[in-house]
């Protein structure tokens, strides 16, 4: 049994006023009517459509928005009866009219079920997932503009093209980032298939989620030397910014949340051992002089962090490092041309810079991704595991003295 959607238009029985828009839904020859709240003159309306009248040119602005929102509805309604015929299940005219107006605060909603997605990982301890999704979704929902939330079995793949084109044209984004945007926003739509909260229509079959192969991140030991021998007694912040800069490279290129982290109970016997926020991948790292002495030079007396990122009584841990992070990396860039640094220096930079001198200075590579901890590939977990930590110790005192050396 089919149904039909049409737009409508009533006009007013006083001569020279707007008219209303509305839509009818007919089935088993029963018909409904949809208000639209939308009113037009007669002569802006012809064949079930807006039409633009060339001698009032100043409310095509006006009309125009009329058309797409009505475009939108349209919509809506239609996935409204998608889902009453995918149901199997018999419904009227009424129905129909009432399940499209049900309010937007349920399951089914991209918004609402990311949120609650988002809660459930903070509680389960995935606190940068729960992030990168709702940050995903924000920017989802950005392009949406008035339209605002949407259900998740409206989600096709038409839309998502749209929104690729979107993050592409309107935001000049590079094709990585829509790739990760959309990426996040395809593991929320799985998650909400798994949960039966919408069929897969499979929407993000025709955009970009792969990874295109990015610029180097890593930068010389040269200038590594050049940033531990700048002058910065005079800047207190940058010279700051510069020792958890090297710590960070000391400690086999440590990311920043997990360097924040660091308590002092963790060094012991002459081994700092953590684990991974990231992986929860435990590592343990010898302790060397130049270590020790960058936390001579900043730790706070009765803090349990080895160093003065965070602080026991500032609040909210998340948001300290992410202010901390901020800070950071305002001071390295300003670093980073100092030495006129070829690429902007981040925190990130660390990383990769020591990976990149641990391989120069002919390290094994299975020692590098060991004393990384990388462990993304199974079958390079199983390789690594057999290596002997005094290799991954002995190569990290290798790289911090190519550093060190006078």
């Amino acid at each position: 049994m089919t149904t039909s959607v049409k737009a409508k238009f009533r006009p007013s029985r006083v001569k020279g006023k707007t008219g209303t828009v509305y839509f009818q839904v007919i089935h088993d020859r029963v018909a409904r009517q949809i208000s639209t709240g939308y009113k037009l003159f007669p002569g802006e309306w012809k064949d079930g459509a807006v039409i633009f009248p060339e001698q009032n040119p100043e409310r095509s602005g006006y009309l125009a928005e009329i058309a797409q929102s009505l475009q939108h509805i349209r919509q809506r309604v239609e996935a409204t009866i998608r889902r009453l015929d995918e149901s199997g299940k018999p419904y009227t005219a009424d129905e129909v009219v009432a399940t499209y107006q049900l309010p937007d605060d349920d399951d089914h909603h991209l918004r609402v079920f990311s949120h609650k997605l988002a809660e459930h990982l903070k509680r389960t301890g995935k606190q940068r997932l729960a992030e990168t999704y709702t940050s995903s979704v924000n920017s989802f929902l950005r392009f949406r503009r008035e339209q605002g939330d949407i259900r998740l079995d409206e989600i096709d793949e038409d839309l998502i093209k749209e929104y690729e084109h979107y993050l592409l044209e309107d935001c000049g984004l590079c094709r990585n980032t829509s790739s990760f945007y959309n990426r996040n926003l395809r593991a929320i739509y799985n998650r909400a298939v798994k949960k039966k909260l919408t069929i897969d229509r499979h929407p993000f079959a025709e955009v970009y989620t792969g990874v295109d192969k990015t610029a180097k991140r890593a930068i010389s030991i040269q200038t590594v030397k050049e940033i531990k021998d700048l002058d910065l007694s005079r800047n207190a912040e940058m010279a700051f910014a510069r020792d958890l800069y090297l710590m960070s490279f000391d400690l086999r290129g440590i990311s920043f949340v997990d360097l924040a982290m660091l308590e002092t109970g963790q060094l012991k016997n002459g081994y700092l051992t953590y684990s991974r926020q990231k992986t929860r991948q435990k590592l343990e790292i010898k302790w060397e002089k130049q270590m020790q002495e960058i936390v001579d030079r900043h730790h706070v007396e009765g803090s349990r962090y080895l160093l003065p990122i965070l602080s026991e009584d500032g609040g909210d841990i998340r948001r300290q490092y992410l202010n901390a992070l901020h800070r950071m990396n305002v001071q390295l860039k300003k670093i980073g041309k100092l030495v006129n640094c070829p690429i902007p220096l981040t925190t990130y930079t660390a990383r990769h810079c020591w990976a990149s001198a641990a391989y120069r200075l002919n390290i094994p590579t299975p020692s590098i991704s060991q004393a990384l901890g990388h462990d993304s590939e199974k079958t390079t977990r199983i390789y690594l595991s057999s290596l002997d930590n005094q290799v991954i110790d002995d190569a990290n005192l290798t790289v911090i003295r190519a550093v060190y050396a006078r």
